[in-house]
């Protein structure tokens, strides 16, 4: 079965499944020109490995069924990306097409509705100001309406722990049709009739942060005992209750040797998806700048992957790695570059709009008005840090001298 990723007049790009991987292929007057504008993209999805396919006449299980009958016979790829096709995905590939032309949308939207969290993480992003922010519900939809309209395609609620806000599945209930909703979550409340109640909204997808794969180590990082066990039992809550369900990993030097024992916890925990990004020197880690990946470390993740993806090495479909697709954070980073301020943007629970979770500088405030997003994205996009394609500003040099003294 063909699915469209695009489609006009002139050019055509669909995913086609074949031997238990995708294939992308394109056709059109204007392909020859296009394929080469939009490479990187393409590759993106071409011969990698996918979460399921909805269609009509599978065997899939009764839990999954409430994806079909909200989505129709389609492809779902990543946790990260709304099904193929469907009206978010549309958005979101125009949005991808006309980035190519120099024209940017905060596709992802992270909003974090509270600070408040049962946890102490040691690198968490949200500083220690102790104040117990959170924003409105009222606040929260006007928001995601905003985002919407500016462009937005994936909301995801964080927090602190959003999973601890009262009303959370109404607002999840807010997110229109041509957007996905996602939830971010250290899995502390994930019972399973919370993840049924969170898929009855329409969540689309839920990711469970892990530090380790290892029970004392990952309380150690967490600052709490016995967070561990509530994060494996709500991976397990959220499986069984139907939901689209990702491991997220943050990575670092402590924890980077154990990519095997990650994916080991994803498969018998029975997640989707497993995602790695780069811990990042922000909140609470902003001084730890030198703990990052060194280059036999990235080299090491990249390996990683490609046993797993068996990047370019499916012969036929026995041959697919039978575990969970894999989101490599830092592969992805160095192919496109850093997102903030180009296809991020985030919402803090004082309402201040900022180029992703990770750059602590406001461009202004969700309570500014009905065009407090459009006007807070224009005033990024002019900031010439945000033009060019590169790595992680937050582990950038120059970039923190120059802009160290706006963070908050």
């Amino acid at each position: 079965m063909k699915y469209p990723i695009y489609k006009n007049l002139f050019f055509e790009a669909d995913i086609e499944i074949f031997r238990g991987r995708t294939k992308v292929t394109s056709r059109g007057i204007l392909a020859p020109l296009l394929r080469t504008r939009v490479s990187r993209e393409m590759s993106f999805f071409d011969n990698q490995k996918y979460i399921f396919e909805l269609m009509p006449d599978s065997d899939m299980d009764n839990e999954h069924a409430n994806y079909l009958n909200r989505y129709g016979s389609s492809l779902i790829f990543s946790t990260w990306m709304a099904p193929i096709p469907s009206p978010a995905f549309s958005r979101q590939v125009k949005s991808r097409m006309m980035s190519g032309f120099g024209c940017f949308h905060p596709e992802q939207v992270t909003l974090s509705i509270t600070e408040e969290c049962p946890n102490r993480c040691l690198h968490c992003a949200l500083p220690n100001k102790n104040n117990h922010s959170k924003l409105s519900p009222t606040e929260v939809k006007d928001a995601i309406d905003q985002c919407v309209a500016a462009g937005a395609t994936n909301i995801i609620f964080d927090g602190g722990e959003p999973l601890g806000y009262a009303g959370l599945e109404d607002l999840i209930s807010h997110v229109p049709e041509t957007a996905v909703a996602g939830l971010f979550t250290s899995g502390v409340g994930l019972t399973f009739e919370k993840a049924k109640s969170l898929k009855d909204a329409g969540l689309y997808s839920i990711s469970v942060s892990f530090d380790s794969p290892f029970e004392e180590k990952h309380d150690h990082m967490r600052g709490v005992a016995g967070i561990f066990k509530k994060a494996a039992a709500g991976v397990k809550n959220a499986v069984s209750a139907g939901l689209l369900v990702n491991m997220y990993v943050v990575l670092a030097p402590y924890n980077v040797s154990d990519l095997e024992d990650f994916y080991r916890l994803s498969q018998e925990l029975g997640a989707h998806e497993l995602s790695f990004y780069e811990i990042v020197p922000t909140g609470r880690w902003l001084d730890n700048t030198s703990d990052i990946l060194t280059k036999d470390q990235h080299a090491a993740f990249e390996s990683f992957v490609r046993r797993h993806e068996r990047d370019g090495d499916a012969k036929d479909s026995q041959n697919i790695d039978s575990g969970p697709k894999i989101f490599p954070g830092p592969l992805i980073v160095q192919t496109f570059g850093c997102m903030a301020g180009r296809q991020w943007l985030h919402i803090t629970p004082e309402g201040n709009i900022l180029p992703c979770s990770c750059v602590p500088i406001s461009y202004g405030n969700i309570k500014d008005g009905k065009n407090a997003v459009k006007t807070a994205w224009k005033k990024i996009r002019k900031d010439p840090a945000y033009g060019k394609i590169g790595g992680c500003l937050m582990r950038d040099k120059d970039f923190r001298e120059k802009y160290g003294d706006k963070f908050e």
